[in-house]
Protein backbone atom coordinates (compact mmCIF):
# COMPACT_ATOMS: atom_id res chain seq x y z
CA UNK A 1 0.00 0.00 0.00
CA UNK A 2 1.47 3.34 -0.94
CA UNK A 3 1.20 6.32 1.39
CA UNK A 4 0.42 9.88 0.27
CA UNK A 5 3.46 12.08 -0.05
CA UNK A 6 2.63 14.10 3.05
CA UNK A 7 2.69 10.94 5.15
CA UNK A 8 -0.94 11.20 6.24
CA UNK A 9 -2.95 8.02 6.17
CA UNK A 10 -5.77 6.53 8.14
CA UNK A 11 -5.13 3.61 10.42
CA UNK A 12 -6.31 0.13 9.35
CA UNK A 13 -9.10 0.28 11.88
CA UNK A 14 -10.24 3.78 10.96
CA UNK A 15 -13.63 2.42 10.07
CA UNK A 16 -15.73 5.35 11.12
CA UNK A 17 -18.83 3.78 9.64
CA UNK A 18 -18.39 0.63 11.74
CA UNK A 19 -20.32 -1.50 9.31
CA UNK A 20 -17.23 -3.69 9.61
CA UNK A 21 -18.74 -5.43 12.63
CA UNK A 22 -22.22 -6.27 13.72
CA UNK A 23 -23.71 -5.20 17.00
CA UNK A 24 -23.84 -7.67 19.88
CA UNK A 25 -27.49 -7.02 20.53
CA UNK A 26 -30.64 -9.15 20.49
CA UNK A 27 -31.74 -9.79 16.93
CA UNK A 28 -34.49 -7.43 15.76
CA UNK A 29 -37.89 -8.94 15.22
CA UNK A 30 -37.66 -8.47 11.47
CA UNK A 31 -35.20 -10.58 9.51
CA UNK A 32 -31.85 -9.04 8.68
CA UNK A 33 -30.74 -8.86 5.05
CA UNK A 34 -28.09 -11.26 3.88
CA UNK A 35 -24.77 -9.45 3.82
CA UNK A 36 -21.62 -10.39 1.92
CA UNK A 37 -18.48 -11.67 3.60
CA UNK A 38 -15.58 -9.28 3.21
CA UNK A 39 -12.04 -10.50 2.81
CA UNK A 40 -9.56 -11.61 0.12
CA UNK A 41 -10.99 -13.65 -2.74
CA UNK A 42 -9.86 -17.28 -2.64
CA UNK A 43 -7.64 -18.17 -5.58
CA UNK A 44 -7.37 -14.59 -6.83
CA UNK A 45 -4.21 -13.54 -8.66
CA UNK A 46 -3.29 -10.32 -6.92
CA UNK A 47 -0.37 -8.17 -7.99
CA UNK A 48 -0.65 -8.64 -11.76
CA UNK A 49 0.22 -5.76 -14.12
CA UNK A 50 -1.10 -5.26 -17.63
CA UNK A 51 1.24 -4.87 -20.60
CA UNK A 52 1.85 -1.43 -22.16
CA UNK A 53 -0.08 -2.42 -25.29
CA UNK A 54 -3.11 -3.28 -23.15
CA UNK A 55 -2.93 0.10 -21.44
CA UNK A 56 -2.73 1.76 -24.86
CA UNK A 57 -5.74 -0.20 -26.15
CA UNK A 58 -7.78 0.92 -23.15
CA UNK A 59 -6.72 4.53 -23.58
CA UNK A 60 -7.65 4.48 -27.27
CA UNK A 61 -11.14 3.31 -26.30
CA UNK A 62 -11.56 5.94 -23.58
CA UNK A 63 -10.41 8.77 -25.84
CA UNK A 64 -13.38 8.24 -28.19
CA UNK A 65 -15.64 10.44 -26.10
CA UNK A 66 -16.77 11.41 -22.61
CA UNK A 67 -16.06 8.78 -19.95
CA UNK A 68 -18.24 7.84 -17.02
CA UNK A 69 -16.02 6.72 -14.14
CA UNK A 70 -17.18 4.28 -11.46
CA UNK A 71 -14.91 3.93 -8.43
CA UNK A 72 -14.83 1.60 -5.45
CA UNK A 73 -12.84 1.01 -2.29
CA UNK A 74 -9.63 0.22 -4.17
CA UNK A 75 -9.49 3.85 -5.25
CA UNK A 76 -8.75 4.94 -1.68
CA UNK A 77 -6.40 2.24 -0.39
CA UNK A 78 -3.39 4.41 -1.26
CA UNK A 79 -4.88 6.99 1.12
CA UNK A 80 -4.70 4.43 3.90
CA UNK A 81 -8.37 3.41 3.83
CA UNK A 82 -9.07 -0.34 3.78
CA UNK A 83 -10.81 -2.13 0.95
CA UNK A 84 -13.18 -5.06 1.17
CA UNK A 85 -11.87 -7.84 -1.05
CA UNK A 86 -8.27 -6.94 -1.86
CA UNK A 87 -5.26 -9.00 -0.90
CA UNK A 88 -4.96 -7.26 2.48
CA UNK A 89 -8.68 -7.10 3.28
CA UNK A 90 -9.67 -8.24 6.76
CA UNK A 91 -12.65 -10.65 6.88
CA UNK A 92 -15.55 -8.94 8.61
CA UNK A 93 -19.30 -8.50 8.56
CA UNK A 94 -21.19 -5.21 8.26
CA UNK A 95 -23.72 -3.63 10.54
CA UNK A 96 -27.05 -3.40 8.74
CA UNK A 97 -29.55 -0.60 8.57
CA UNK A 98 -32.01 -2.85 10.40
CA UNK A 99 -29.59 -3.37 13.28
CA UNK A 100 -28.82 0.32 13.58
CA UNK A 101 -32.46 1.41 13.58
CA UNK A 102 -33.81 -1.54 15.57
CA UNK A 103 -31.60 -1.48 18.66
CA UNK A 104 -30.48 1.27 21.03
CA UNK A 105 -27.50 -0.90 22.02
CA UNK A 106 -26.49 -1.19 18.38
CA UNK A 107 -26.52 2.60 18.05
CA UNK A 108 -24.52 3.00 21.27
CA UNK A 109 -21.86 0.62 19.99
CA UNK A 110 -21.89 2.20 16.56
CA UNK A 111 -21.41 5.75 17.80
CA UNK A 112 -18.86 4.77 20.49
CA UNK A 113 -16.66 3.02 17.97
CA UNK A 114 -17.30 5.69 15.36
CA UNK A 115 -16.19 8.39 17.77
CA UNK A 116 -12.87 6.63 18.29
CA UNK A 117 -12.45 5.92 14.58
CA UNK A 118 -13.15 9.54 13.68
CA UNK A 119 -9.89 10.59 15.30
CA UNK A 120 -7.94 8.34 12.94
CA UNK A 121 -9.95 8.70 9.81
CA UNK A 122 -9.44 12.45 9.46
CA UNK A 123 -5.85 11.76 8.42
CA UNK A 124 -6.82 10.40 5.00
CA UNK A 125 -5.98 12.60 2.01
CA UNK A 126 -6.62 12.31 -1.72
CA UNK A 127 -3.89 10.09 -3.14
CA UNK A 128 -2.11 10.40 -6.46
CA UNK A 129 -4.79 8.33 -8.17
CA UNK A 130 -7.49 10.81 -7.13
CA UNK A 131 -5.36 13.72 -8.31
CA UNK A 132 -4.53 12.08 -11.63
CA UNK A 133 -8.17 11.26 -12.33
CA UNK A 134 -9.17 14.86 -11.64
CA UNK A 135 -6.39 16.22 -13.85
CA UNK A 136 -7.32 13.86 -16.70
CA UNK A 137 -10.99 14.77 -16.41
CA UNK A 138 -10.25 18.49 -16.55
CA UNK A 139 -8.16 18.09 -19.69
CA UNK A 140 -7.48 15.31 -22.16
CA UNK A 141 -9.95 12.72 -20.88
CA UNK A 142 -13.32 14.45 -20.28
CA UNK A 143 -15.63 12.72 -17.83
CA UNK A 144 -19.40 12.94 -17.68
CA UNK A 145 -19.09 12.27 -13.93
CA UNK A 146 -17.19 10.33 -11.32
CA UNK A 147 -19.73 7.95 -9.78
CA UNK A 148 -18.24 6.73 -6.54
CA UNK A 149 -19.33 3.98 -4.19
CA UNK A 150 -17.03 5.51 -1.59
CA UNK A 151 -18.25 7.86 1.11
CA UNK A 152 -14.87 9.45 1.87
CA UNK A 153 -15.25 12.64 -0.17
CA UNK A 154 -11.73 12.30 -1.60
CA UNK A 155 -12.69 12.70 -5.28
CA UNK A 156 -14.22 16.12 -4.70
CA UNK A 157 -11.30 17.24 -2.59
CA UNK A 158 -8.93 16.17 -5.36
CA UNK A 159 -10.79 18.36 -7.86
CA UNK A 160 -13.01 15.95 -9.79
CA UNK A 161 -16.25 17.54 -10.99
CA UNK A 162 -18.99 16.46 -11.07
CA UNK A 163 -18.88 13.75 -8.43
CA UNK A 164 -21.93 11.61 -7.70
CA UNK A 165 -21.71 10.15 -4.18
CA UNK A 166 -23.77 7.07 -4.84
CA UNK A 167 -23.78 5.99 -1.21
CA UNK A 168 -23.75 9.37 0.46
CA UNK A 169 -21.05 11.12 2.47
CA UNK A 170 -19.83 10.34 5.94
CA UNK A 171 -19.11 13.96 6.80
CA UNK A 172 -22.86 14.56 7.12
CA UNK A 173 -25.50 13.30 9.53
CA UNK A 174 -29.19 12.92 8.68
CA UNK A 175 -32.19 12.68 10.98
CA UNK A 176 -34.28 9.63 10.15
CA UNK A 177 -37.45 11.44 11.22
CA UNK A 178 -37.30 14.97 9.83
CA UNK A 179 -34.51 14.52 7.28
CA UNK A 180 -32.46 17.47 8.56
CA UNK A 181 -28.77 17.40 7.62
CA UNK A 182 -26.01 18.44 10.01
CA UNK A 183 -22.25 18.27 10.39
CA UNK A 184 -20.59 15.05 11.55
CA UNK A 185 -17.76 17.12 13.03
CA UNK A 186 -20.22 19.05 15.17
CA UNK A 187 -21.83 15.80 16.31
CA UNK A 188 -18.40 14.43 17.19
CA UNK A 189 -17.78 17.37 19.51
CA UNK A 190 -21.19 16.91 21.13
CA UNK A 191 -20.61 13.21 21.76
CA UNK A 192 -17.19 13.86 23.32
CA UNK A 193 -18.84 16.37 25.64
CA UNK A 194 -21.50 13.80 26.57
CA UNK A 195 -18.92 11.07 27.22
CA UNK A 196 -16.06 12.71 29.15
CA UNK A 197 -14.44 9.43 30.21
CA UNK A 198 -14.06 8.34 26.60
CA UNK A 199 -13.02 11.85 25.57
CA UNK A 200 -10.20 11.77 28.11
CA UNK A 201 -8.82 8.61 26.49
CA UNK A 202 -9.69 9.32 22.87
CA UNK A 203 -6.09 9.63 21.65
CA UNK A 204 -5.05 6.45 23.43
CA UNK A 205 -8.01 4.50 22.08
CA UNK A 206 -7.50 5.90 18.59
CA UNK A 207 -3.83 4.85 18.67
CA UNK A 208 -4.83 1.33 19.72
CA UNK A 209 -7.42 1.19 16.96
CA UNK A 210 -4.77 2.16 14.40
CA UNK A 211 -2.55 -0.77 15.37
CA UNK A 212 -4.91 -3.69 14.87
CA UNK A 213 -8.33 -4.37 13.34
CA UNK A 214 -9.73 -5.17 16.80
CA UNK A 215 -7.87 -2.36 18.53
CA UNK A 216 -11.10 -0.73 19.67
CA UNK A 217 -12.43 -3.85 21.42
CA UNK A 218 -12.51 -2.02 24.74
CA UNK A 219 -14.90 0.49 23.24
CA UNK A 220 -17.29 -2.36 22.50
CA UNK A 221 -17.90 -2.75 26.23
CA UNK A 222 -19.02 0.84 26.72
CA UNK A 223 -22.73 0.11 26.45
CA UNK A 224 -23.28 3.23 28.56
CA UNK A 225 -22.08 5.47 25.71
CA UNK A 226 -24.44 8.41 25.23
CA UNK A 227 -25.43 9.89 21.88
CA UNK A 228 -27.75 12.83 21.21
CA UNK A 229 -31.07 12.88 19.36
CA UNK A 230 -31.89 15.26 16.53
CA UNK A 231 -31.92 18.77 18.02
CA UNK A 232 -34.90 19.73 15.84
CA UNK A 233 -37.34 16.86 16.35
CA UNK A 234 -35.76 14.36 18.74
CA UNK A 235 -35.41 11.69 16.05
CA UNK A 236 -32.60 9.20 15.48
CA UNK A 237 -29.43 10.59 13.91
CA UNK A 238 -27.62 8.44 11.35
CA UNK A 239 -24.58 9.05 9.12
CA UNK A 240 -25.77 10.25 5.73
CA UNK A 241 -24.56 7.09 4.04
CA UNK A 242 -26.29 3.99 2.73
CA UNK A 243 -26.01 1.02 5.06
CA UNK A 244 -26.41 -2.60 4.04
CA UNK A 245 -30.09 -3.35 3.74
CA UNK A 246 -30.87 0.26 2.82
CA UNK A 247 -31.62 1.64 -0.66
CA UNK A 248 -29.65 4.46 -2.24
CA UNK A 249 -31.61 7.63 -2.88
CA UNK A 250 -33.54 7.35 -6.18
CA UNK A 251 -32.48 10.81 -7.36
CA UNK A 252 -28.83 9.89 -6.85
CA UNK A 253 -29.16 6.64 -8.77
CA UNK A 254 -31.00 8.50 -11.54
CA UNK A 255 -28.19 11.05 -11.79
CA UNK A 256 -25.63 8.25 -12.04
CA UNK A 257 -27.46 6.54 -14.88
CA UNK A 258 -27.85 9.89 -16.65
CA UNK A 259 -24.08 10.40 -16.42
CA UNK A 260 -23.55 6.92 -17.86
CA UNK A 261 -25.95 7.62 -20.72
CA UNK A 262 -24.07 10.84 -21.54
CA UNK A 263 -20.78 8.95 -21.90
CA UNK A 264 -19.26 6.93 -24.72
CA UNK A 265 -17.52 4.53 -22.35
CA UNK A 266 -17.33 3.39 -18.73
CA UNK A 267 -14.12 3.20 -16.70
CA UNK A 268 -14.26 1.13 -13.50
CA UNK A 269 -11.51 1.78 -10.96
CA UNK A 270 -10.92 -0.25 -7.81
CA UNK A 271 -14.22 -2.10 -7.48
CA UNK A 272 -14.75 -5.84 -7.33
CA UNK A 273 -18.33 -5.24 -8.54
CA UNK A 274 -19.38 -7.98 -6.14
CA UNK A 275 -22.65 -6.30 -5.27
CA UNK A 276 -25.40 -5.11 -7.56
CA UNK A 277 -24.92 -1.49 -6.55
CA UNK A 278 -21.93 -1.12 -8.87
CA UNK A 279 -22.40 -4.05 -11.22
CA UNK A 280 -25.67 -2.64 -12.57
CA UNK A 281 -23.80 0.20 -14.26
CA UNK A 282 -21.47 -2.21 -16.03
CA UNK A 283 -24.43 -4.27 -17.20
CA UNK A 284 -26.22 -1.14 -18.42
CA UNK A 285 -23.14 -0.01 -20.35
CA UNK A 286 -22.83 -3.43 -21.93
CA UNK A 287 -26.49 -3.42 -23.00
CA UNK A 288 -26.00 0.04 -24.54
CA UNK A 289 -22.95 -1.07 -26.51
CA UNK A 290 -20.60 1.27 -24.65
CA UNK A 291 -16.95 0.44 -24.24
CA UNK A 292 -16.04 -0.84 -20.78
CA UNK A 293 -12.59 -0.67 -19.19
CA UNK A 294 -12.16 -2.33 -15.79
CA UNK A 295 -9.03 -1.77 -13.71
CA UNK A 296 -8.81 -3.70 -10.45
CA UNK A 297 -6.30 -5.75 -8.50
CA UNK A 298 -8.14 -9.04 -8.25
CA UNK A 299 -11.21 -10.46 -10.00
CA UNK A 300 -14.50 -8.62 -10.52
CA UNK A 301 -18.00 -9.78 -11.36
CA UNK A 302 -17.89 -7.64 -14.47
CA UNK A 303 -14.80 -9.19 -16.04
CA UNK A 304 -16.81 -11.05 -18.65
CA UNK A 305 -18.44 -7.80 -19.82
CA UNK A 306 -15.25 -5.75 -20.10
CA UNK A 307 -14.02 -4.56 -23.47
CA UNK A 308 -10.55 -4.22 -21.95
CA UNK A 309 -9.67 -5.74 -18.58
CA UNK A 310 -6.64 -4.18 -16.90
CA UNK A 311 -4.60 -5.18 -13.86
CA UNK A 312 -2.29 -3.07 -11.74
CA UNK A 313 -2.14 -0.18 -9.32
CA UNK A 314 -4.59 2.59 -10.13
CA UNK A 315 -2.06 5.38 -9.68
CA UNK A 316 0.43 3.60 -11.96
CA UNK A 317 -2.06 3.09 -14.78
CA UNK A 318 -3.53 6.60 -14.54
CA UNK A 319 0.01 7.95 -14.34
CA UNK A 320 0.97 6.16 -17.55
CA UNK A 321 -2.11 7.55 -19.30
CA UNK A 322 -1.49 11.06 -17.97
CA UNK A 323 2.11 10.97 -19.18
CA UNK A 324 0.97 9.70 -22.57
CA UNK A 325 -1.55 12.58 -22.77
CA UNK A 326 0.72 15.22 -21.26
CA UNK A 327 -1.27 15.68 -18.04
CA UNK A 328 0.95 14.07 -15.42
CA UNK A 329 0.72 14.87 -11.72
CA UNK A 330 4.00 14.66 -9.86
CA UNK A 331 4.20 11.96 -7.16
CA UNK A 332 4.93 14.68 -4.61
CA UNK A 333 1.93 16.77 -5.61
CA UNK A 334 0.16 18.19 -2.55
CA UNK A 335 -2.90 16.46 -1.21
CA UNK A 336 -5.82 18.51 -0.01
CA UNK A 337 -6.19 18.44 3.76
CA UNK A 338 -9.50 18.06 5.60
CA UNK A 339 -11.75 20.96 6.31
CA UNK A 340 -13.56 21.12 9.69
CA UNK A 341 -16.77 19.69 8.27
CA UNK A 342 -15.39 17.38 5.61
CA UNK A 343 -13.69 14.20 6.73
CA UNK A 344 -13.18 11.14 4.55
CA UNK A 345 -13.90 7.48 4.89
CA UNK A 346 -13.85 4.68 2.37
CA UNK A 347 -16.52 2.80 0.49
CA UNK A 348 -19.79 1.28 1.65
CA UNK A 349 -19.89 -1.21 -1.19
CA UNK A 350 -23.10 -3.06 -0.31
CA UNK A 351 -26.39 -4.69 -1.26
CA UNK A 352 -28.20 -1.45 -1.98
CA UNK A 353 -30.80 -1.50 -4.70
Amino acid sequence: MSIPADGHRAGPAADVGRWFSTAAAPAPARALPRTPAWGPVDGAEYGRSSRPDELEAALDLLREGPVAVLTGAGMSTASGLPDYRGRHAVPRSPMTFQEFTGSDLSRRRYWARSTVGWTQFGRARPNRGHLLLARLGAGPLPQSAVITQNVDGLHGRAGSDPVIDLHGRLDRVRCLSCGALSSRSALHSRMLAMNPELAARIEELAADAAQAPDGDAEVDRTSSFRYPPCPLCGGILKPDVVFFGEAARPETVQAAFAALAAARSLLVLGSSLTVQSGLRFVRAAHRAGQGIVILNDGPTRGDGLATVRLHGRIEDVLGAWAERLGADVAPSGPAVGPTPDHHPRRSTEETRA
